[in-house]
């Protein structure tokens, strides 16, 4: 299995995380433009969830963004004032490079939303949320359509959890069927009655 797993990415020009942007404002704010031009180093080591706010949505090769990435969106989400970065693999460097992609409503395992980071978590699509290798609702979703798809839902100033897998410090990769207990996924609404995963696995993988 060829992917194209997490490579670095991520802030901006604005100094530090910033303060969060309104989940209100309007579709004509550029999802980028909060970026931080620093961040924090304390998520820990292995998979983990990381509960905080949407500070900004940084697509591949954002021009004035620091560190850009050509292959990956980063999510920029900010805890306890640090930004902290979550690179989301939009391609496969397999034979089919779409990426198959799900929005699915299910609750958060425990524990509860909270501001900050979870070691000790687990996530596996099949038996957490009951879904299937290239069986709906995944969907595959060329690069550009998927960068598309993400910006328009992930809301600046939202609170969010994104399961997913570092060596600790600033970035958190791995955000997609990984399988041992280990699938990354974005969760919207982590602190609703509702919330909705965004799931993601390569063409080649089966589960």
């Amino acid at each position: 299995m060829t992917l194209l797993l997490a490579a670095a990415l991520s802030g901006c020009g604005d100094a530090g995380a910033g303060a969060p942007a309104d989940a209100s404002a309007g579709a004509d704010v550029d999802p980028a433009s909060p970026c931080a031009a620093s961040f924090g180093d304390a998520l820990p080591a292995g998979f983990a969830r990381v509960d905080g706010t949407i500070l900004a949505v940084v697509p591949p090769g954002h021009p004035t963004c620091a560190m850009p990435n050509g292959s990956h969106v980063v999510l920029q989400v900010s805890v306890a004032g640090a930004a902290y970065r979550m690179v989301v693999n939009i391609a496969s460097t397999g034979a089919i490079p779409e990426v198959r992609f799900a929005e699915v409503p299910a609750a958060l395992p425990a524990p509860a939303f909270s501001e900050g980071f979870h070691s000790g978590v687990a996530l596996d699509y099949p038996t957490t949320l009951g879904l299937h290798a290239n069986q709906a609702p995944f969907a595959p979703r060329p690069a550009t359509q998927l960068v598309s798809d993400l910006t328009a839902l992930l809301p600046l100033g939202a609170h969010v959890s994104v399961y997913g897998s570092g060596s600790g410090g600033a970035s958190n990769h791995l955000i997609h069927r990984n399988g041992a207990m280990t699938d990354g996924a974005i969760v919207l609404g982590p602190d609703t009655a509702s919330p909705r995963f965004l799931v993601f696995h390569f063409p080649d993988q089966s589960f």
